[in-house]
Protein backbone atom coordinates (compact mmCIF):
# COMPACT_ATOMS: atom_id res chain seq x y z
CA UNK A 1 0.00 0.00 0.00
CA UNK A 2 2.55 2.56 0.78
CA UNK A 3 4.81 1.49 -1.95
CA UNK A 4 1.76 2.68 -4.35
CA UNK A 5 0.65 5.79 -3.03
CA UNK A 6 1.56 8.84 -4.85
CA UNK A 7 2.97 12.10 -4.53
CA UNK A 8 -0.44 13.84 -4.22
CA UNK A 9 -1.31 10.98 -1.53
CA UNK A 10 1.77 11.61 0.67
CA UNK A 11 1.32 15.62 0.48
CA UNK A 12 -1.86 15.02 1.40
CA UNK A 13 -1.26 13.17 4.47
CA UNK A 14 1.60 15.01 5.54
CA UNK A 15 0.15 18.10 5.59
CA UNK A 16 -2.72 16.59 7.29
CA UNK A 17 -0.64 15.25 10.02
CA UNK A 18 0.64 18.51 10.58
CA UNK A 19 -2.51 20.28 10.62
CA UNK A 20 -4.39 17.57 13.30
CA UNK A 21 -1.61 18.32 15.90
CA UNK A 22 -1.41 22.18 15.23
CA UNK A 23 -5.06 22.46 15.67
CA UNK A 24 -4.95 20.60 18.83
CA UNK A 25 -2.21 22.67 20.25
CA UNK A 26 -3.43 25.94 19.38
CA UNK A 27 -6.80 25.46 20.56
CA UNK A 28 -5.24 24.75 23.78
CA UNK A 29 -6.84 21.18 24.47
CA UNK A 30 -3.42 19.51 26.29
CA UNK A 31 -0.22 19.87 25.62
CA UNK A 32 0.60 17.68 23.01
CA UNK A 33 3.48 14.88 23.40
CA UNK A 34 5.14 15.92 20.80
CA UNK A 35 5.24 18.50 17.79
CA UNK A 36 4.56 17.28 14.65
CA UNK A 37 8.03 19.28 13.34
CA UNK A 38 9.83 17.42 16.15
CA UNK A 39 8.98 14.11 14.37
CA UNK A 40 8.34 14.63 10.63
CA UNK A 41 11.81 13.23 10.10
CA UNK A 42 10.77 9.64 11.52
CA UNK A 43 8.19 9.83 8.24
CA UNK A 44 9.59 9.13 5.13
CA UNK A 45 12.20 11.41 3.09
CA UNK A 46 9.78 12.24 0.66
CA UNK A 47 6.84 12.76 3.08
CA UNK A 48 8.72 14.88 5.37
CA UNK A 49 11.31 16.93 3.50
CA UNK A 50 8.84 19.21 1.50
CA UNK A 51 7.27 20.50 4.55
CA UNK A 52 10.16 20.90 7.00
CA UNK A 53 11.70 22.66 3.74
CA UNK A 54 8.61 24.57 3.56
CA UNK A 55 8.46 25.75 6.78
CA UNK A 56 12.33 26.60 7.00
CA UNK A 57 14.18 28.97 5.19
CA UNK A 58 17.91 29.75 4.44
CA UNK A 59 18.01 32.55 7.40
CA UNK A 60 17.21 30.29 10.36
CA UNK A 61 20.52 29.17 10.18
CA UNK A 62 21.57 33.05 11.66
CA UNK A 63 21.73 33.24 15.52
CA UNK A 64 19.05 35.53 16.92
CA UNK A 65 20.52 37.99 19.47
CA UNK A 66 18.33 37.57 22.66
CA UNK A 67 20.55 39.75 25.46
CA UNK A 68 23.67 39.95 26.78
CA UNK A 69 24.11 38.95 30.19
CA UNK A 70 25.65 40.72 33.20
CA UNK A 71 25.20 40.08 36.52
CA UNK A 72 22.83 38.28 39.36
CA UNK A 73 21.27 41.65 39.73
CA UNK A 74 20.48 41.82 35.89
CA UNK A 75 18.65 38.63 35.09
CA UNK A 76 17.81 38.33 31.26
CA UNK A 77 14.27 36.70 30.05
CA UNK A 78 13.31 35.79 26.91
CA UNK A 79 11.03 33.58 24.55
CA UNK A 80 12.59 30.71 22.97
CA UNK A 81 11.86 28.14 20.06
CA UNK A 82 11.46 25.20 22.20
CA UNK A 83 11.39 26.68 25.29
CA UNK A 84 8.79 29.95 25.87
CA UNK A 85 10.24 30.94 29.08
CA UNK A 86 14.07 31.37 29.63
CA UNK A 87 16.02 33.79 31.83
CA UNK A 88 19.65 33.92 32.56
CA UNK A 89 22.21 35.53 34.62
CA UNK A 90 26.01 35.26 35.65
CA UNK A 91 28.18 34.34 38.53
CA UNK A 92 31.60 35.55 39.09
CA UNK A 93 34.01 33.49 40.90
CA UNK A 94 36.61 35.23 42.85
CA UNK A 95 40.37 34.32 41.41
CA UNK A 96 42.53 31.63 43.83
CA UNK A 97 45.97 30.90 44.01
CA UNK A 98 45.25 27.57 41.30
CA UNK A 99 43.51 29.93 39.00
CA UNK A 100 44.87 34.05 39.06
CA UNK A 101 42.14 34.99 36.49
CA UNK A 102 39.28 34.12 38.33
CA UNK A 103 35.99 32.57 36.09
CA UNK A 104 32.51 32.67 36.00
CA UNK A 105 29.28 30.60 35.63
CA UNK A 106 26.17 31.04 33.23
CA UNK A 107 23.18 30.09 35.04
CA UNK A 108 20.18 29.97 32.62
CA UNK A 109 16.67 28.43 33.66
CA UNK A 110 14.66 26.65 31.02
CA UNK A 111 10.64 26.14 31.05
CA UNK A 112 6.97 25.83 29.65
CA UNK A 113 8.82 23.47 26.47
CA UNK A 114 6.16 23.45 23.64
CA UNK A 115 6.43 20.12 23.13
CA UNK A 116 8.56 17.17 25.15
CA UNK A 117 10.88 16.41 22.01
CA UNK A 118 12.00 19.68 21.53
CA UNK A 119 15.50 21.33 21.81
CA UNK A 120 17.09 24.60 21.99
CA UNK A 121 20.28 25.41 20.65
CA UNK A 122 22.13 28.46 21.43
CA UNK A 123 25.55 30.50 21.17
CA UNK A 124 27.32 32.36 23.72
CA UNK A 125 29.85 34.87 22.87
CA UNK A 126 32.16 37.32 23.93
CA UNK A 127 35.15 39.12 21.79
CA UNK A 128 37.30 36.59 23.58
CA UNK A 129 35.14 33.32 23.15
CA UNK A 130 32.80 31.71 21.46
CA UNK A 131 31.01 28.46 22.59
CA UNK A 132 27.56 26.83 22.35
CA UNK A 133 25.58 24.55 24.13
CA UNK A 134 21.93 22.95 23.45
CA UNK A 135 18.86 22.05 26.16
CA UNK A 136 16.07 19.66 25.82
CA UNK A 137 14.81 19.05 29.59
CA UNK A 138 13.05 22.22 31.52
CA UNK A 139 15.53 22.78 34.32
CA UNK A 140 18.19 25.02 35.38
CA UNK A 141 21.50 24.84 33.33
CA UNK A 142 24.90 25.79 33.94
CA UNK A 143 27.97 27.20 31.59
CA UNK A 144 31.34 27.08 33.14
CA UNK A 145 33.57 29.87 32.41
CA UNK A 146 36.69 28.11 34.31
CA UNK A 147 39.14 31.51 33.79
CA UNK A 148 38.55 34.99 32.12
CA UNK A 149 41.26 35.74 29.07
CA UNK A 150 42.64 39.18 30.15
CA UNK A 151 40.23 42.19 29.82
CA UNK A 152 37.06 39.67 29.39
CA UNK A 153 36.11 39.87 32.94
CA UNK A 154 35.77 43.59 32.80
CA UNK A 155 34.23 43.69 29.69
CA UNK A 156 31.41 41.60 30.89
CA UNK A 157 30.79 43.25 33.56
CA UNK A 158 29.88 46.51 31.54
CA UNK A 159 28.32 44.81 28.00
CA UNK A 160 27.41 41.48 29.00
CA UNK A 161 28.14 37.94 27.92
CA UNK A 162 26.07 38.04 24.50
CA UNK A 163 23.66 35.22 24.16
CA UNK A 164 22.74 33.89 20.95
CA UNK A 165 19.63 31.67 20.14
CA UNK A 166 19.28 29.39 16.94
CA UNK A 167 15.57 29.87 16.33
CA UNK A 168 14.43 27.09 14.32
CA UNK A 169 16.18 24.52 16.75
CA UNK A 170 18.38 21.97 15.76
CA UNK A 171 15.68 20.27 12.93
CA UNK A 172 15.55 23.73 11.12
CA UNK A 173 18.53 24.91 11.40
CA UNK A 174 19.42 21.61 9.54
CA UNK A 175 17.00 22.37 7.24
CA UNK A 176 18.35 25.88 6.72
CA UNK A 177 21.82 25.06 6.13
CA UNK A 178 19.83 22.20 3.21
CA UNK A 179 18.72 25.85 1.55
CA UNK A 180 22.39 27.34 2.06
CA UNK A 181 24.34 25.13 0.60
CA UNK A 182 22.99 25.03 -2.83
CA UNK A 183 23.55 28.65 -3.64
CA UNK A 184 27.36 27.66 -3.35
CA UNK A 185 27.08 24.83 -6.27
CA UNK A 186 28.03 24.79 -9.35
CA UNK A 187 24.93 23.08 -11.38
CA UNK A 188 21.31 23.96 -12.31
CA UNK A 189 20.00 23.01 -8.38
CA UNK A 190 22.86 26.27 -7.82
CA UNK A 191 21.57 28.47 -9.73
CA UNK A 192 17.93 27.78 -9.18
CA UNK A 193 18.28 28.46 -5.40
CA UNK A 194 19.93 31.45 -5.41
CA UNK A 195 17.85 32.98 -8.39
CA UNK A 196 14.92 31.97 -5.51
CA UNK A 197 17.00 33.50 -3.06
CA UNK A 198 17.31 36.54 -4.26
CA UNK A 199 13.50 36.76 -5.59
CA UNK A 200 12.31 35.85 -2.32
CA UNK A 201 14.97 38.23 -0.30
CA UNK A 202 15.71 41.09 -2.65
CA UNK A 203 11.72 40.90 -4.73
CA UNK A 204 14.77 40.27 -7.80
CA UNK A 205 13.35 39.38 -11.13
CA UNK A 206 14.90 37.47 -13.39
CA UNK A 207 13.73 37.70 -17.21
CA UNK A 208 15.18 34.96 -19.92
CA UNK A 209 16.69 37.04 -22.68
CA UNK A 210 15.48 35.24 -26.06
CA UNK A 211 18.08 36.73 -28.62
CA UNK A 212 21.57 35.58 -28.46
CA UNK A 213 23.09 35.16 -24.91
CA UNK A 214 26.60 36.76 -25.78
CA UNK A 215 26.97 39.87 -27.90
CA UNK A 216 28.97 40.24 -31.08
CA UNK A 217 30.62 43.10 -29.86
CA UNK A 218 32.40 45.76 -31.47
CA UNK A 219 36.01 47.21 -29.61
CA UNK A 220 35.56 50.24 -31.91
CA UNK A 221 32.84 51.09 -29.91
CA UNK A 222 34.31 50.77 -26.37
CA UNK A 223 36.05 53.78 -24.61
CA UNK A 224 38.27 54.28 -21.78
CA UNK A 225 35.85 54.49 -18.44
CA UNK A 226 33.16 52.17 -19.45
CA UNK A 227 32.44 50.40 -16.94
CA UNK A 228 31.36 46.54 -16.20
CA UNK A 229 28.90 45.21 -14.42
CA UNK A 230 28.86 41.22 -13.80
CA UNK A 231 26.48 38.92 -11.82
CA UNK A 232 27.09 35.38 -11.41
CA UNK A 233 24.16 33.13 -9.95
CA UNK A 234 26.27 29.55 -9.38
CA UNK A 235 28.95 27.88 -7.70
CA UNK A 236 30.70 29.56 -5.17
CA UNK A 237 31.25 33.31 -6.20
CA UNK A 238 27.35 32.97 -7.04
CA UNK A 239 26.77 32.22 -4.03
CA UNK A 240 28.90 34.84 -2.16
CA UNK A 241 27.87 37.80 -4.53
CA UNK A 242 23.93 36.49 -3.74
CA UNK A 243 24.88 37.32 -0.24
CA UNK A 244 26.52 40.04 -1.16
CA UNK A 245 23.54 41.60 -3.27
CA UNK A 246 20.87 40.67 -0.45
CA UNK A 247 22.60 43.14 2.50
CA UNK A 248 23.55 45.86 0.07
CA UNK A 249 20.48 46.45 -2.34
CA UNK A 250 22.66 45.42 -5.69
CA UNK A 251 21.59 43.99 -8.61
CA UNK A 252 25.34 42.91 -9.36
CA UNK A 253 28.01 41.51 -7.88
CA UNK A 254 31.29 42.55 -9.57
CA UNK A 255 33.02 44.87 -11.71
CA UNK A 256 35.54 46.21 -13.96
CA UNK A 257 36.55 48.35 -16.55
CA UNK A 258 37.42 49.61 -19.76
CA UNK A 259 40.95 51.06 -20.80
CA UNK A 260 42.54 52.08 -24.20
CA UNK A 261 45.73 52.57 -24.72
CA UNK A 262 47.27 55.11 -27.19
CA UNK A 263 46.98 52.63 -29.87
CA UNK A 264 43.60 52.05 -29.39
CA UNK A 265 44.00 48.77 -28.16
CA UNK A 266 41.06 47.41 -25.50
CA UNK A 267 42.47 46.07 -22.05
CA UNK A 268 40.29 45.60 -18.50
CA UNK A 269 41.02 46.71 -14.77
CA UNK A 270 39.50 44.69 -12.30
CA UNK A 271 40.16 44.37 -8.69
CA UNK A 272 39.59 40.73 -7.61
CA UNK A 273 41.24 38.69 -10.25
CA UNK A 274 42.87 35.32 -9.42
CA UNK A 275 46.45 34.80 -10.02
CA UNK A 276 47.98 32.29 -10.84
CA UNK A 277 49.01 31.82 -7.19
CA UNK A 278 45.35 31.59 -6.35
CA UNK A 279 45.38 35.35 -4.72
CA UNK A 280 42.65 38.46 -5.56
CA UNK A 281 44.60 41.07 -7.29
CA UNK A 282 44.17 43.68 -9.29
CA UNK A 283 45.15 43.26 -13.04
CA UNK A 284 45.05 45.33 -16.06
CA UNK A 285 44.70 42.52 -18.91
CA UNK A 286 43.62 42.75 -22.46
CA UNK A 287 40.57 42.63 -23.54
CA UNK A 288 40.24 39.68 -25.71
CA UNK A 289 42.00 37.79 -22.45
CA UNK A 290 39.23 38.82 -19.80
CA UNK A 291 36.10 38.11 -22.54
CA UNK A 292 37.19 34.85 -22.89
CA UNK A 293 37.52 34.14 -18.93
CA UNK A 294 33.68 35.28 -18.80
CA UNK A 295 32.77 33.29 -22.17
CA UNK A 296 34.27 29.88 -20.25
CA UNK A 297 33.64 30.55 -16.74
CA UNK A 298 31.31 27.87 -15.38
CA UNK A 299 29.40 30.75 -12.84
CA UNK A 300 27.32 31.63 -15.33
CA UNK A 301 28.22 35.32 -15.35
CA UNK A 302 25.51 37.98 -16.84
CA UNK A 303 27.88 40.65 -17.99
CA UNK A 304 26.76 43.80 -19.05
CA UNK A 305 28.89 47.23 -19.98
CA UNK A 306 27.77 50.69 -18.55
CA UNK A 307 28.95 53.52 -21.71
CA UNK A 308 30.02 56.65 -20.15
CA UNK A 309 27.93 59.67 -21.39
CA UNK A 310 29.32 62.21 -23.45
CA UNK A 311 29.91 64.88 -20.82
CA UNK A 312 31.82 62.48 -18.85
CA UNK A 313 33.94 61.52 -21.65
CA UNK A 314 34.75 64.81 -22.33
CA UNK A 315 36.01 65.21 -18.47
CA UNK A 316 37.70 61.65 -18.91
CA UNK A 317 41.80 61.98 -18.60
CA UNK A 318 42.87 58.78 -20.21
CA UNK A 319 46.63 59.89 -18.78
CA UNK A 320 46.02 60.12 -15.38
CA UNK A 321 43.59 56.92 -15.48
CA UNK A 322 46.40 54.82 -16.87
CA UNK A 323 49.06 56.04 -14.34
CA UNK A 324 46.56 55.05 -11.56
CA UNK A 325 46.06 51.53 -13.08
CA UNK A 326 49.54 51.06 -13.79
CA UNK A 327 50.04 52.02 -9.47
CA UNK A 328 47.31 49.44 -8.74
CA UNK A 329 48.38 46.61 -10.79
CA UNK A 330 49.31 43.54 -8.88
CA UNK A 331 48.46 44.90 -5.62
CA UNK A 332 45.83 42.87 -3.76
CA UNK A 333 42.09 42.95 -3.44
CA UNK A 334 40.44 45.48 -1.01
CA UNK A 335 39.72 43.05 1.90
CA UNK A 336 40.61 45.71 4.06
CA UNK A 337 37.32 47.94 3.65
CA UNK A 338 35.34 45.18 2.35
CA UNK A 339 32.55 44.75 4.27
CA UNK A 340 32.94 48.87 5.36
CA UNK A 341 31.75 49.92 2.44
CA UNK A 342 28.23 47.87 3.53
CA UNK A 343 28.14 48.83 7.29
CA UNK A 344 27.11 53.03 7.08
CA UNK A 345 24.88 53.01 10.11
CA UNK A 346 24.72 51.75 13.55
CA UNK A 347 21.37 49.62 12.78
CA UNK A 348 19.61 50.21 9.72
CA UNK A 349 22.20 47.86 7.11
CA UNK A 350 21.44 44.95 8.42
CA UNK A 351 18.55 42.59 7.27
CA UNK A 352 16.38 41.04 9.39
CA UNK A 353 17.55 38.45 11.36
CA UNK A 354 21.12 40.08 10.93
CA UNK A 355 22.00 42.95 13.45
CA UNK A 356 25.10 44.73 14.70
CA UNK A 357 25.20 42.16 17.66
CA UNK A 358 25.63 39.21 15.36
CA UNK A 359 28.14 40.67 13.42
CA UNK A 360 30.02 41.57 16.24
CA UNK A 361 29.80 37.97 16.93
CA UNK A 362 30.78 36.29 13.75
CA UNK A 363 34.34 38.63 13.48
CA UNK A 364 34.92 37.43 17.14
CA UNK A 365 34.35 33.89 15.67
CA UNK A 366 36.32 34.29 12.49
CA UNK A 367 39.29 35.87 14.88
CA UNK A 368 39.38 32.62 16.72
CA UNK A 369 39.37 30.14 13.81
CA UNK A 370 41.28 32.90 11.29
CA UNK A 371 43.31 35.29 12.65
CA UNK A 372 45.01 36.17 9.48
CA UNK A 373 41.63 36.98 7.77
CA UNK A 374 40.73 38.92 11.00
CA UNK A 375 43.72 41.20 9.89
CA UNK A 376 42.83 41.63 6.76
CA UNK A 377 39.16 42.02 6.97
CA UNK A 378 38.79 44.07 10.10
CA UNK A 379 41.81 44.64 12.75
CA UNK A 380 43.33 47.28 10.77
CA UNK A 381 40.83 48.84 9.47
CA UNK A 382 39.08 49.39 12.55
CA UNK A 383 42.58 50.69 14.22
CA UNK A 384 42.83 53.32 11.97
CA UNK A 385 39.48 54.63 12.85
CA UNK A 386 40.59 54.64 16.53
CA UNK A 387 44.01 56.03 15.52
CA UNK A 388 45.86 53.40 17.14
CA UNK A 389 48.06 50.23 15.53
CA UNK A 390 48.64 46.58 16.17
CA UNK A 391 45.45 46.07 18.59
CA UNK A 392 44.25 42.84 17.75
CA UNK A 393 39.85 42.46 18.04
CA UNK A 394 39.84 42.10 21.99
CA UNK A 395 42.28 45.19 22.40
CA UNK A 396 40.30 47.36 19.76
CA UNK A 397 37.21 46.70 21.72
CA UNK A 398 38.68 48.08 25.00
CA UNK A 399 40.32 50.64 23.19
CA UNK A 400 36.74 51.57 21.67
CA UNK A 401 35.29 52.10 25.02
CA UNK A 402 37.99 54.23 26.32
CA UNK A 403 37.72 56.38 23.41
CA UNK A 404 33.83 56.45 24.36
CA UNK A 405 33.20 54.64 20.83
CA UNK A 406 30.04 51.60 20.80
CA UNK A 407 31.52 49.24 18.93
CA UNK A 408 28.27 49.54 16.56
CA UNK A 409 29.47 53.15 15.61
CA UNK A 410 33.19 51.89 14.83
CA UNK A 411 31.81 49.54 12.36
CA UNK A 412 29.70 52.76 10.93
CA UNK A 413 32.29 55.13 10.72
CA UNK A 414 33.58 56.02 7.02
CA UNK A 415 36.45 55.05 5.33
CA UNK A 416 39.09 57.51 4.08
CA UNK A 417 40.81 56.86 0.62
CA UNK A 418 43.92 57.76 2.14
CA UNK A 419 44.30 55.02 3.94
CA UNK A 420 47.55 52.63 3.55
CA UNK A 421 47.55 49.53 4.90
CA UNK A 422 50.38 47.08 5.70
CA UNK A 423 50.31 45.91 2.24
CA UNK A 424 49.13 48.78 0.19
CA UNK A 425 46.43 50.64 -0.55
CA UNK A 426 43.19 49.15 -0.30
CA UNK A 427 40.43 49.06 -2.94
CA UNK A 428 37.22 46.41 -3.75
CA UNK A 429 36.50 45.79 -7.29
CA UNK A 430 34.28 48.96 -7.22
CA UNK A 431 36.38 50.87 -5.35
CA UNK A 432 39.45 50.44 -7.61
CA UNK A 433 37.17 51.71 -10.88
CA UNK A 434 35.85 54.44 -8.79
CA UNK A 435 39.31 56.07 -7.50
CA UNK A 436 40.16 55.53 -11.18
CA UNK A 437 37.51 58.08 -12.09
CA UNK A 438 38.31 60.33 -9.25
CA UNK A 439 41.79 60.34 -10.71
CA UNK A 440 40.42 60.96 -14.11
CA UNK A 441 38.50 63.67 -13.43
CA UNK A 442 34.89 63.04 -13.60
CA UNK A 443 34.00 63.89 -9.85
CA UNK A 444 34.95 67.36 -10.58
CA UNK A 445 34.97 69.66 -7.39
CA UNK A 446 33.73 67.49 -4.92
CA UNK A 447 36.23 64.79 -5.49
CA UNK A 448 38.04 65.47 -2.32
CA UNK A 449 35.15 65.21 -0.56
CA UNK A 450 34.15 61.94 -1.77
CA UNK A 451 35.45 58.16 -0.14
CA UNK A 452 35.29 55.99 -2.71
CA UNK A 453 35.99 53.13 -0.42
CA UNK A 454 32.62 53.43 0.93
CA UNK A 455 30.82 53.10 -2.40
CA UNK A 456 28.84 49.58 -2.98
CA UNK A 457 28.61 48.09 -6.40
CA UNK A 458 24.91 49.97 -6.17
CA UNK A 459 26.47 53.51 -4.91
CA UNK A 460 28.71 53.06 -8.46
CA UNK A 461 26.09 52.18 -10.81
CA UNK A 462 23.45 54.62 -9.47
CA UNK A 463 26.19 57.43 -10.28
CA UNK A 464 24.71 60.07 -13.00
CA UNK A 465 27.94 58.95 -15.29
CA UNK A 466 26.53 57.27 -18.06
CA UNK A 467 24.55 57.22 -21.26
CA UNK A 468 21.05 56.29 -20.87
CA UNK A 469 19.55 57.55 -24.44
CA UNK A 470 19.32 54.41 -26.08
CA UNK A 471 19.89 56.14 -29.46
CA UNK A 472 23.47 57.01 -28.62
CA UNK A 473 24.75 53.46 -27.03
CA UNK A 474 26.70 51.33 -29.01
CA UNK A 475 25.53 49.79 -32.10
CA UNK A 476 25.39 46.10 -30.73
CA UNK A 477 23.47 46.95 -27.90
CA UNK A 478 20.17 45.84 -27.49
CA UNK A 479 18.99 43.44 -30.15
CA UNK A 480 15.43 44.25 -30.42
CA UNK A 481 14.18 40.66 -29.16
CA UNK A 482 14.55 40.91 -25.57
CA UNK A 483 13.32 44.52 -23.16
CA UNK A 484 15.57 47.32 -24.19
CA UNK A 485 18.28 48.57 -21.79
CA UNK A 486 19.28 52.03 -21.22
CA UNK A 487 22.91 50.18 -21.04
CA UNK A 488 24.12 47.18 -23.04
CA UNK A 489 23.76 43.57 -22.01
CA UNK A 490 26.86 41.14 -23.22
CA UNK A 491 26.33 37.90 -21.95
CA UNK A 492 24.14 35.97 -20.01
CA UNK A 493 20.85 34.12 -20.11
CA UNK A 494 18.32 36.52 -17.78
CA UNK A 495 18.43 40.19 -18.22
CA UNK A 496 20.72 41.92 -16.34
CA UNK A 497 18.59 44.89 -14.65
CA UNK A 498 20.02 47.92 -12.59
CA UNK A 499 17.15 49.37 -10.82
CA UNK A 500 17.91 53.18 -9.98
CA UNK A 501 20.92 53.02 -12.84
CA UNK A 502 21.99 56.39 -13.41
CA UNK A 503 20.33 58.39 -11.55
CA UNK A 504 22.08 60.46 -8.70
CA UNK A 505 24.83 63.06 -9.58
CA UNK A 506 27.86 63.12 -7.27
CA UNK A 507 27.82 65.26 -3.64
CA UNK A 508 30.05 66.09 -0.70
CA UNK A 509 30.64 62.59 1.54
CA UNK A 510 27.90 61.08 -0.38
CA UNK A 511 27.14 57.62 0.60
CA UNK A 512 28.73 57.66 3.97
CA UNK A 513 25.34 57.42 6.47
CA UNK A 514 23.08 55.21 3.74
CA UNK A 515 20.35 52.22 5.07
CA UNK A 516 20.62 49.34 2.99
CA UNK A 517 17.46 47.34 4.45
CA UNK A 518 15.41 45.00 2.05
CA UNK A 519 13.67 44.67 0.37
CA UNK A 520 13.35 48.06 -1.03
CA UNK A 521 16.19 49.64 0.15
CA UNK A 522 15.28 52.65 0.20
CA UNK A 523 17.99 55.70 0.13
CA UNK A 524 17.23 58.97 1.60
CA UNK A 525 18.38 61.87 -0.31
CA UNK A 526 22.16 62.83 -0.06
CA UNK A 527 22.72 60.03 2.86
Amino acid sequence: MRMGMTRGGAAFIAVLFVSVFSVAGAAGILKAPFKPLDVLPLLPHSISWPVLKSLNNALDILPQFVGAVTDENNTVKWRGTCFYENEAYIEFVEPTDKNKMGGGILHLKTSSAHSWTCMDIYVFATPYRITWDYYFTARSHTLKITDWQEGEEQYVKEKGFSVFLMPAGMLGTLVALWDVIPIFSNSVWGESSNIAFLEKRMGATFTKRLGPLVTNISMDEIHSGDFLALSKIRGRWGGFETLEKWVTGAYAGHTAVCLKDDDGKLWVGESGHENEKGEEVIVVIPWDEWWNLQLTDVANPQVALLPLSAESRAKWNNTAAWEYAREMNGQPYGYHNMIFSWIDTKNDNYPPPLDANLVASVITMWTRIQPDYASNMWNEALNKRLGTEGLDLPAVIIESEKQGIPFEELLAMPEQDDWVYSDGKSTTCVAFILSMYKNAGLFGPVADDIQVTEFTIRDAYMLNFFESDRSKLPSFCNNGVDPPLPYCQLLGGYVLELPDYNTINPYSHMDETCPSIPPDYERPKRC
